[in-house]
């Protein structure tokens, strides 16, 4: 029989762990407790790099310009703005979603956005 596996199955089973271990008990479980804190850092860094590829994409519509200008666009926000390149991107993605950038985010964008059309004419 076949059955359709949603995506929300196939995220699960991908982050699924499994170990199997031979030796003391002790050794399995601080092994588990490494892997699951391994499996929770990289959970953590997909969704962070899925979010700012969003906003990359986002750039690259917008502007346009290439993956690379947006890439320095949105760095030069994050670093006038004093947060992450994450933090720009999320908040770039939750305008999508109806809320308002940051006044100062929003100051720096257009004056990074007035930057690259300046290097464009020249």
């Amino acid at each position: 029989m076949y059955r359709t596996v949603t995506a929300h199955e196939e995220r699960h089973e991908w982050w699924s762990l499994t170990i199997e271990t031979s030796g003391p008990a002790g050794d399995s479980n601080r092994q588990l407790a490494a892997l699951r804190a391994q499996n929770e850092k990289l959970r953590r860094a997909a969704a962070s790099r899925m979010v700012i590829e969003r906003g990359l994409g986002m750039v690259t519509v917008l502007v346009p310009c290439t993956g690379q200008r947006a890439r320095a666009l949105l760095v030069d926000v994050a670093r006038h703005c004093d947060v992450s390149l994450r933090a720009v991107a999320a908040a770039l993605v939750a305008g999508t979603e109806g809320e308002a950038l940051p006044d100062v985010m929003q100051h720096e964008i257009g004056r990074a956005l007035r930057r690259l059309r300046s290097a464009d004419r020249h």
